[in-house]
């Protein structure tokens, strides 16, 4: 009888652990301890493994994310000191479709940068792995809004 309990108590733990999502705030928290130039490093040489990128390539692309992950962060860091100082409140209709234009901006003239730095074969790639993420991300996104 003793052993159930403890099986029991086993499982219990072992589910508790799971719903909690495990490994969830390891990647944010590892990204939190790396500077914007670490963060661009290992990006770029992703993309350098995933499109075979040439030097002048490379290094166009590590200054093109470090000024996005600099833009990133400052965002990040504006908003954070908004929620801490005021209760945030929901934008208007106008504003928040100021926000979703100008992020559109951003994205298309990103594309329009890497369009200028790739060559058509690697441009081709990078929108299929760059869609494919975006998908990914939906995905998880529409399974946590369902969780919490």
């Amino acid at each position: 009888m003793k052993k159930v309990i403890v099986v029991i108590m086993l499982l219990a733990g072992f589910t508790a652990f799971a719903q909690r999502g495990g490994h969830k705030g390891k990647k944010q928290q590892f990204a939190k301890d790396l500077t914007v130039e670490q963060i661009a490093t290992l990006k770029t040489k992703k993309m350098t493994l995933a499109l075979d990128l040439s030097k002048t390539q490379q290094k166009q692309i590590m200054d093109l994310t470090i000024v996005r992950l600099e833009e990133r962060k400052a965002k990040m860091e504006e908003r954070k000191e908004q929620s801490e100082t005021s209760k945030p409140e929901k934008p208007s209709s106008e504003e928040r479709f100021e926000m979703i234009n100008s992020r559109l901006d951003k994205q298309l003239a990103h594309q329009e940068q890497m369009k200028q730095i790739l060559n058509n074969e690697q441009y081709q790639l990078w929108k299929e792995i760059s869609m494919k993420k975006h998908a990914q991300g939906k995905k998880r996104m529409q399974k946590e809004g369902r969780r919490g």
